[in-house]
């Protein structure tokens, strides 16, 4: 892979599916020739959303797969009171390709909470990938594979526990470099409760110094006591 990204720019098509690849699967089971990278550099066309822009509808056709290049993307169902934030889409996160290879609609809509890049394969792209590449097809395999386990435990990790561990289990999830850039409405809509109702878990929270409370923004102070709280552990 070396030689093949040898004198190419840090945003040529070469480097961005290589990008892409280091997203999907893993490497040591499944890893890719430069042949899988020249074809996956071919087919991949970028896409920009401006703030609040949406990137699909619920109930859309899954017309190809997105892999968010930068920005947030925001995936929800309902409206207003009744809207509930199924996931926020960092860099390097993807969706669409369950729902594409299973010939199902889109069962959530996706906005850009933030100016957001996309990198975007379409229907008939996504399937020569996996049709003429195999090490393609057995990297994205294991991609839908250990993102369905990491889906599968968050759920099943929420089951029977309190709003307060709930939360600190959220902020873990959610947080980069100790940070989360989200304001508390959407933490709310995440967590399926009303905001009144976080609002005072996280004041709590911020009175035994675990957390810091920001506009917009969370600044985990304790990352370890944070830990021991989503466990059950005080």
């Amino acid at each position: 892979m070396k030689s093949l990204l040898a004198g190419w720019r840090e945003d040529s098509p070469i480097r961005e599916a290589a990008w892409v690849a280091r997203c999907v699967g893993d490497p040591q089971t499944a890893p890719l020739t430069e042949d899988d990278l020249t074809a996956l550099a071919s087919y991949l066309e970028a896409r920009d959303f401006d703030r609040g822009a949406p990137v699909f509808g619920k109930g859309d056709e899954a017309i190809g797969v997105w892999i968010v290049r930068s920005g947030m993307i925001e995936l929800y169902v309902g409206a207003g009171p009744r809207k509930v934030v199924i996931q926020i889409l960092y860099p390097g996160a993807v969706d669409g390709d369950i729902q594409l290879l299973k010939g199902m609609a889109l069962p959530y809509a996706g906005r850009a909470l933030e100016p957001s890049r996309c990198l975007f394969l379409e229907r008939e792209s996504f399937e020569s990938l996996l049709n003429e590449h195999p090490g393609v097809s057995r990297r994205w395999l294991s991609s839908v594979a250990s993102r369905l386990t990491r889906s599968h435990e968050r759920l099943m990790g929420m089951l029977g526990r309190s709003l307060v561990e709930q939360t600190a289990q959220l902020l873990l999830d959610e947080q980069h470099s100790k940070r989360i850039l989200l304001p508390q409405r959407t933490l709310a809509a995440m967590l399926g409760v009303q905001r009144p109702s976080l609002n005072r878990v996280l004041k709590d929270l911020e009175s035994q110094g675990l957390i810091e409370l920001g506009y917009g923004r969370i600044e985990i102070a304790d990352i370890d006591s944070v830990k021991h709280l989503a466990h059950g552990k005080r």
